[in-house]
């Protein structure tokens, strides 16, 4: 199948991340895939973290950069039967849509909603897509009011693959201490654990803790190197943005990822638990819509006290955790990018055949 996306690629998004999930799974069944993606220097997210594939065109500015900016020729030129946009909201819509009536001539059009409401900006609404994919009946919930129910399709968020590592290895390649319980935070997503600091300070009584941190973010790096200074406990900082593999091998060093989110005020899924669910590293969760669709995954906790005590069962390795390990490995078997992308060529091949 001769197959066009456009959206983000080999950046820091959540949107990205599920278009590369996917679209590698397609490359590698054997499907013709052609990636459109923003300009390097006009992109979604903080930080390019990839080498672009051969089938790779950066040809259009994210949303709301001055000036806006399309090239056309690549999508008017390449042969594809289905065309896929991931995140519309970060797209230039009204540039796309001038052209939009020609993508149609030629190929079945599917966009794959990634927000958490319906958009209140008239630019949304321009296109006739041929199937609307969504990540849960949470989302089907709201869509249905804007949308064709009878095109809209549930396809759930893929996880990254199950990939676990040797924790004592992975220390020495990234010289951390073998004789500590290292709890892990990365990314902007990293600034929300800031809150909770005090409280797992207060475990190093009973443990020896290191605090690993790995971020970009500057607001971050200040709050960070704050608590530093006020030696509350061993914090360990390192300003990048690593890639996948050394993402996983971060993961592999650590005993437990802190994920402490509040609620947002729309539907969401939270790309840094999937992204993360299948390497081995217990992930403790602050019980929040971010993970409202995950079960016994993650080690959920509505308090600092329940924090403490999760990660005291991480720690001591307790019945809980065994149960959080393999409930966790059960989903992302479930909702892996092969398993995902096959449903997404279902999809494509029943709107080819219409």
């Amino acid at each position: 199948m001769k197959i066009g996306m456009m959206g983000g690629w080999n950046t820091d998004s959540g949107a990205s991340f599920l278009a590369e999930l996917i679209g590698r799974a397609w490359v590698e069944e054997g499907h013709d895939l052609t990636v459109f993606t923003f300009y390097d220097y006009a992109f979604h997210g903080t930080q390019i973290i990839g080498v672009d594939e051969e089938y790779v065109i950066r040809c259009f500015t994210v949303s709301g950069y001055t000036p806006d900016k399309l090239n056309p020729v690549p999508f008017l030129t390449t042969d594809y039967d289905i065309f896929v946009v991931q995140d519309l909201g970060m797209l230039p819509k009204d540039l796309l849509g001038k052209i939009f009536h020609r993508i149609k001539k030629k190929a079945k059009t599917v966009n794959v909603i990634h927000d958490g409401k319906l958009a209140e900006d008239p630019a949304f609404y321009q296109f006739d897509w041929d199937a609307v994919i969504c990540f849960d009946e949470r989302y089907k919930n709201f869509l249905v009011n804007a949308y064709d129910p009878d095109k809209i399709h549930i396809i759930p968020y893929p996880c990254y693959p199950t990939a676990k590592g040797n924790k004592v290895e992975a220390r020495k390649k990234l010289g951390l201490p073998q004789d500590k319980k290292i709890v892990f935070g990365f990314g902007p997503a990293a600034n929300s654990t800031i809150e909770v600091v005090p409280s797992v300070a207060e475990l190093t009584k009973d443990y020896p803790i290191l605090l690993l941190v790995t971020t970009k973010d500057k607001t971050g790096i200040q709050e960070f190197r704050k608590l530093q200074k006020q030696g509350i406990m061993e914090i360990e900082l390192r300003e990048e943005a690593p890639d996948i593999k050394r993402l996983y091998d971060y993961l592999h060093a650590s005993d437990a990822l802190v994920f402490n989110k509040k609620s947002a005020s729309n539907v969401v899924v939270s790309s840094t638990v999937l992204q993360c669910l299948g390497s081995g590293c217990p992930i403790a969760a602050r019980d929040s819509n971010y993970v409202e669709y995950l079960d016994k995954e993650v080690m959920k906790y509505s308090s600092e006290e329940e924090l403490k005590k999760k990660l005291c069962a991480i720690f001591d390795e307790s019945e809980e955790y065994k149960i959080t390990m393999n409930a966790a490995e059960e989903y992302v078997k479930r909702n892996s990018a092969q398993a995902t992308g096959k449903q997404y060529i279902a999809l494509f091949n029943s709107i080819l055949i219409k």
